[in-house]
């Protein structure tokens, strides 16, 4: 569930945050970590993709509703294969 980190920023910069969630969604993979005799690389999200991108869609969804929607949680029961 999102915590609405992100209202407050225009839509250009939350646009820009989901572009960027979608890319590292997409793209399947990311150096986290390697080490190679003397070289070294590490890379550490500050939040990760999925979440970022929630975040993001909460906030547009926040600032203009009639564009991107508003977030809704349905909960649904279905008592048909019910058996007395």
């Amino acid at each position: 569930m999102a915590s609405g980190i992100f209202i407050g920023l225009t839509e250009c910069e939350l646009l820009d945050i989901k572009a960027k969630a979608l890319a590292m969604i997409t793209e399947g993979k990311t150096l986290m970590s390697y080490s190679d005799s003397g070289s070294s690389a590490s890379k550490q999200f500050a939040m990760p993709p999925k979440e970022m991108l929630s975040e993001a869609m909460f906030a547009l969804s926040r600032l203009d509703s009639a564009v991107y929607g508003v977030r809704r949680t349905i909960i649904s029961t279905d008592w048909q294969n019910r058996q007395d």
